[in-house]
């Protein structure tokens, strides 16, 4: 290991390292900008590798993966796309999709880097790894607006649909259910690095990430943490209930107290907040799921969101495979009851979700990991040129339409800001 205080490294060491990583087929980054968030947000970390020889690509691989590792080597980083639900339960996914990322992938670093308080710690084969690192140039040319994104569901056919759910929802079929929608455009030619950072700066969050695998790349701005293991204490944090912000200090506590007041959000929350508890009680010691949170409100730059905490004491002899086999894909990305709204997205969406409502996160050699939701993410194939995003809004009887198309737009106000697009109706 090789220890540098930061106060040796120059101010733009993070924006060079991530350049010099993004160089490697297989990099991951975890960034949580420096923010505030109950019970912390993502550690800073940064792993590159060459190949990934038996990496795995399905969870069962994943246990044998982990189990044949050195307890004492580095942590293993990667994604687990939103299809590994057909893994898990008796369903299929024949949704199109232009972006065919692995179903689950981790691997091994090389190197890594760990940001501390006043150090940088690089582990694995350090020699050169700065010097390599402060010789990597940063462009001054920012990568070419994208002018338009298409969406693989029109504005009406997407109304269309939440007036169908409403009625599967009174028809008893599901409580709610989390409707997304694919943005995309073609032929594009983006530097990932730069537009991550303009991401980065324009929507900062406590679980933002960079991804690359072979040509593929995930940028990714999320403020949702899926489930932390600590010791035996585990954390899973839904997000749901979303507003705008305010123009003003005033307006801003108005739009916050409205929030907090709008029984249709606190219904949606309290539903995946269940769901979360009945997930994590099938790892968990008895009585040990707790909710020391319930709608909580946070401020990020465009929106205020109602976030919640549930916790649990892990059953001894469980490992990170069994809490992913309990508790994925998270219910803030599904709906109530968890199966059934898993086969009604398949058939009312238009897209296979790929990575978008999967998750990016890192297992230590204890057995420690964390995970966010990818969320407020772009998808990108450099060798086709492919640009993809995805936003969804938690459906309830009580929706409206239009109301929920324009939830979803703003959640995608940060991207559509970075690329430089709007939408093509």
């Amino acid at each position: 290991m090789l220890t540098v205080p930061l106060t040796q490294l120059s101010p733009d060491f993070r924006a060079r390292a991530l350049r010099w990583a993004s160089g490697f087929a297989h990099c991951a980054y975890y960034e949580p900008n420096d923010l505030p968030y109950p019970q912390g947000p993502f550690r800073r970390l940064l792993a590159v590798a060459e190949v990934a020889p038996d990496a795995p690509g399905t969870l069962d691989e994943l246990r044998a993966w982990l189990a044949a590792g050195d307890s004492t080597a580095a942590p293993a980083c990667g994604f687990i796309g939103y299809e590994v639900k057909d893994e898990l339960e008796a369903l299929s996914s024949s949704n199109y999709s232009d972006l065919t990322w692995p179903q689950l992938h981790f691997f091994r670093p090389r190197i890594w880097l760990v940001w501390a308080e006043q150090d940088v710690h690089i582990y694995g084969e350090t020699a050169g790894v700065l010097a390599a690192i402060a010789a990597t140039p940063l462009p001054t040319v920012p990568s070419p607006a994208v002018a338009t994104v298409v969406p693989r569901m029109p504005k009406a056919e997407y109304l269309r649909a939440v007036e169908v759910v409403r009625e599967d929802i009174l028809n008893g079929e599901v409580y709610e259910l989390n409707l997304c929608q694919e943005f995309c455009a073609d032929q594009m030619q983006l530097d990932p690095v730069d537009v991550f950072e303009r991401l980065n700066a324009a929507s900062p969050a406590p679980f933002a990430g960079f991804v690359r695998h072979e040509s593929h790349y995930l940028l990714c701005a999320s403020p949702e943490r899926f489930v932390r293991r600590t010791g035996s204490a585990l954390l899973s944090q839904p997000i749901k209930g979303t507003i705008a912000r305010g123009s003003t200090p005033d307006a801003d506590e108005r739009q916050r107290q409205m929030l907090l007041e709008d029984e249709k959000e606190r219904a949606e929350n309290l539903m995946i907040v269940d769901l979360v508890r009945n997930d994590l009680a099938r790892v968990a010691q008895t009585g040990s799921v707790q909710v020391p949170e319930l709608f909580g409100l946070y401020p990020f730059r465009h929106v205020w969101q109602m976030i919640s905490s549930v916790t649990a004491r892990l059953r001894p002899g469980l490992n990170v495979v069994d809490v992913l086999r309990a508790t994925f894909p998270m219910g803030s990305m599904t709906g109530a009851p968890k199966i059934r709204a898993m086969q009604l997205i398949e058939h009312y969406e238009r897209s296979r979700r790929g990575l978008y409502s999967g998750s990016l996160g890192f297992i230590w050699p204890n057995g420690d990991f964390d995970f966010n939701v990818v969320i407020r993410s772009l998808q990108y194939r450099q060798d086709t040129g492919h640009l993809s995003f995805q936003v969804g809004s938690a459906i309830t009887y009580d929706s409206v339409p239009e109301r929920e198309y324009a939830e979803c737009l703003l959640k995608a106000r940060a991207i559509l800001e970075v690329l430089g697009a709007v939408v093509s109706e």
